[in-house]
């Protein structure tokens, strides 16, 4: 699909509330912002989306083309996706199904669309069928942000949450098990790290310097909460190793390389909480932004 045509569809969509005109009118369409597997850059397409036993689903055709759209090729990468539907926006984990979760999807997807049955029928790869899975809140969430520390606590909940459930999923894990697991897994980890990466980037960024500057009688934390981002990275980066193919072909080293990041990382988590929770409750969140002079 031409790229002005897409960027037509885009901006059509996010202006009138996620209605669209011409081949797309009527349509059931979502927007779809995946992260560059390469590029590290947003990468939006229109997507039409099916909803089949209950998950939100999107089938990369490329209309038929014998290889991915780029866009599938991106969430092989990076599975934290952008989906825009409607006027709703949030984030989602893209998890391809595989075996005969995938055969019953795909044949949901034919029912209601048909049109990806012939595509299917003019190319020797097989369609993947995509689930978006949006993540949920864990029940121990910070239900108010109202304060840093609140942001802290929120992302600190998530990281614990999302470690717990794929140490479980790599638990789970057998090579009789539907061949789906390892997809699966492999997504949740990815994600995982993905996630990761973002919420330590972040603080190496913006908070410790901004820390460093407002309370220079923690620089020796900050330092070493620091050089524990480095080495919780370095466990990351194995990890991402571990899981560049497509399906989970060592679960035994998978299960030892997470329970070693949730020894590194649980206690770097709770360092964290005890030496700058109470320095960030006093700071406003969202930020309070001055008034305007001559207010």
């Amino acid at each position: 699909m031409p790229m002005s045509f897409n960027l037509n569809v885009i901006e059509e969509f996010r202006t009138n509330g996620g209605r669209v005109g011409g081949p797309f009118e009527g349509g059931d369409l979502l927007l779809l912002t995946t992260t560059g597997a390469r590029s590290g850059r947003p990468h939006t397409v229109p997507l039409r989306y099916v909803r089949a036993e209950g998950l939100l689903l999107v089938v990369a055709s490329a209309a038929g083309a014998p290889e991915h759209p780029q866009w599938y090729r991106n969430l092989l990468a990076r599975p934290v996706v952008r989906v825009e539907l409607g006027t709703e926006a949030f984030d989602a984990i893209a998890v391809p199904t595989e075996g005969a979760h995938r055969e019953r999807l795909f044949a949901a997807v034919t029912r209601k669309a048909p049109g990806y049955g012939d595509y299917q029928a003019h190319t020797e790869r097989r369609l993947p069928v995509v689930v978006l899975e949006r993540p949920e809140a864990p029940t121990d969430a910070v239900r108010e942000v109202r304060s840093l520390a609140d942001k802290l606590l929120e992302a600190h909940t998530w990281l614990r949450a999302q470690l717990r459930h794929i140490r479980q999923e790599a638990r789970d894990h057998s090579p009789d098990r539907p061949a789906g697991l390892g997809l699966q897994l492999r997504q949740h980890c990815l994600a995982f790290c993905q996630g990761l990466t973002h919420h330590h980037t972040g603080e190496d960024a913006a908070i410790f310097p901004a820390l460093a500057r407002s309370h220079p009688e923690l620089a020796g934390v900050l330092e070493e909460l620091g050089e524990q981002h480095r080495k919780i990275g370095r466990i990351r980066e194995e990890l991402v190793a571990l899981l560049a193919g497509i399906t989970v072909t060592d679960p035994e080293r998978l299960r030892s390389e997470l329970d070693r990041m949730s020894a590194e990382l649980e206690a770097h988590l709770d360092h964290e909480e005890a030496e700058l929770l109470p320095v960030l409750a006093g700071i406003p969140f969202p930020p309070v932004r001055p008034a305007p002079a001559g207010n």
